[in-house]
């Protein structure tokens, strides 16, 4: 059968047409190079893509949460050192260094092969085909959940679950999670739910099986670490480590306005401290 010059020219621009609406293959990894990824879904098709523009903060610009420094540390040295090591639920007050702990942590260990791989909420779900993935690989991985926040009918909820300690696989040695959340059971809690709760005649408790759910989830961490609102002379302290970063003095000036600063945010952070020392440095610098 013979075909047109001008049909066969149809057929290839139309083959063009359709490639252009495919969405491109996932790029290549290099595992050796990059330090941290994020899990992408485009169309119907999920891949790791590497994070190029890291943070440089590191553990020593994180003031006022010694303790808290000291374990997630520990526990991510013994995870590296290939020891032993817990998945970690940091909860808290907003602003207080959660997310920058994480950050800080792949520029402290990444020269001992820590890798980062940074997963949506919504994109949980997938869990088990990233730790599929990445389950031969000789680095050591921690997936990092941010901001968690859960429905109790959530597939994702149900995915970290599974993953933290329901599966009947045993889970890969080099994968740990690290998730930050407002809450500290990750779900919203009902009056309702207290009032389901009945004694005995023996007088022994009876919680109800949404508490009992709601608990499950935090619990499969094993190491939970809390976040408090700070004190003025913490925060103050923090406003002048990130005003040194600028070359600039807490001077008796920028002592009141931090203290403005804050008052007008209604918390005293680490973040709203970083966030001073900007706006200060912008003013002042010459």
């Amino acid at each position: 059968m013979n075909f047109s010059e001008d049909f066969i020219a149809q057929l290839q621009s139309l083959a063009q047409q359709v490639q252009n609406l495919l969405p491109p293959s996932p790029p290549n990894i290099d595992w050796q190079t990059t330090k941290a990824f994020r899990w992408r879904l485009m169309g119907k098709k999920s891949y790791l893509e590497a994070v190029n523009d890291l943070s440089p903060i590191r553990l020593t610009d994180l003031q006022g949460i010694d303790k808290q420094k000291a374990e997630i540390a520990r526990n991510t040295s013994q995870f590296v050192n290939k020891k032993p090591a817990n998945n970690v639920l940091l909860t808290g007050a907003r602003g207080t260094g959660k997310s920058s702990l994480i950050k800080a942590l792949l520029n402290e260990f990444s020269d001992q092969d820590l890798r980062v791989i940074e997963v949506d909420r919504d994109l949980l779900v997938d869990l088990p085909d990233i730790v599929q993935l990445i389950a031969h690989r000789p680095e050591r991985f921690i997936i990092y959940c941010d901001d968690l926040s859960f429905t109790a009918d959530d597939a994702s909820y149900r995915a970290l679950k599974t993953i933290l300690d329901g599966s009947m696989h045993a889970g890969s040695e080099n994968v740990l999670i690290y998730a930050t959340s407002n809450r500290r059971h990750l779900l919203p809690e009902y009056m309702s739910e207290n009032l389901q709760t009945s004694v005995g005649d023996d007088g022994e408790l009876h919680p109800s099986e949404a508490i009992e759910d709601k608990i499950s989830l935090s619990d499969r961490f094993g190491m939970w670490l809390s976040f408090y609102a700070m004190s003025q002379d913490t925060y103050l302290d923090i406003v002048e480590h990130w005003l040194k970063t600028y070359h600039l003095e807490l001077n008796a000036a920028a002592r009141t306005a931090a203290l403005q600063w804050a008052l007008g945010r209604g918390n005293r952070s680490g973040r709203s401290a970083a966030q001073f020392a900007k706006d200060w440095a912008g003013k002042n610098l010459i």
